[in-house]
């Protein structure tokens, strides 16, 4: 049986939104509950990463780690090993919590594409290295590049075995599913996406 771990990363820093984007909400959902909710069909567990500064915020009971100190800063590949090294799995199912719109049936679709080494989403010309399946067997080449200070997502991911799925093979509104809110306009715009998305 084939064990599916879910990450979501919720420790950036946030500074063109202003404020922790894992807590700003869409609706009356906090965006790392949606994360949550969006993985939680295709995982056996899901695991929120996040800063340790943040780490209270959550609410008290919920799995909810922080990057390990030797890892703590590094960006999301620092929190997605920090996961792999925390908990065991076959597979980890990663989703930043700034990609409110990504719903479950499309990261379930995305766990079937799933065979080996990476499988990563590309919509509309944009590369979404971090909503993606990892085997466990990256953990390796995670450390080796945190530790040679190399921390860009897609530098990995150009000297992995990685598939790159249509996000049009997930959903059929893939530019509202694949939106990324970096900003409280983006926000903004994006309520007006209609009612599937409240």
């Amino acid at each position: 049986m084939t064990r599916t771990v879910g990450i979501v990363l919720a420790g950036g820093q946030s500074r063109r939104f202003g404020s922790p984007k894992a807590f700003a909400k869409l609706g009356e959902q906090y965006f790392y509950d949606r994360a949550k909710d969006a993985l939680e069909a295709s995982c056996d567990e899901v695991i929120v990463v996040t800063r340790q500064d943040l780490f209270e915020r959550f609410r008290v009971g919920e799995e909810v780690i922080f990057d390990k100190p030797e890892y703590a800063g590094l960006g999301p590949l620092a929190g997605i090993l920090s996961v792999m090294e925390s908990v065991e799995a076959d597979r980890y199912a990663v989703l930043p919590c700034d990609m409110p719109y990504v719903d479950s049936r499309a990261m379930s679709k995305l766990v079937e594409h799933h065979e080996k080494g990476v499988t990563a989403v590309v919509s509309d010309g944009r590369y979404h290295p971090l909503v993606s399946i990892w085997d466990q067997q990256l953990k390796r080449a995670l450390k080796k590049s945190l530790e040679s200070g190399q921390l860009s997502v897609m530098g990995l991911l150009t000297q992995s075995d990685v598939v790159w799925i249509n996000g049009n093979a997930l959903t059929d509104d893939e530019k509202r599913m694949f939106t990324n809110v970096n900003t409280p306009e983006t926000l903004e715009r994006g309520c007006s996406f209609g009612s599937n998305y409240r």
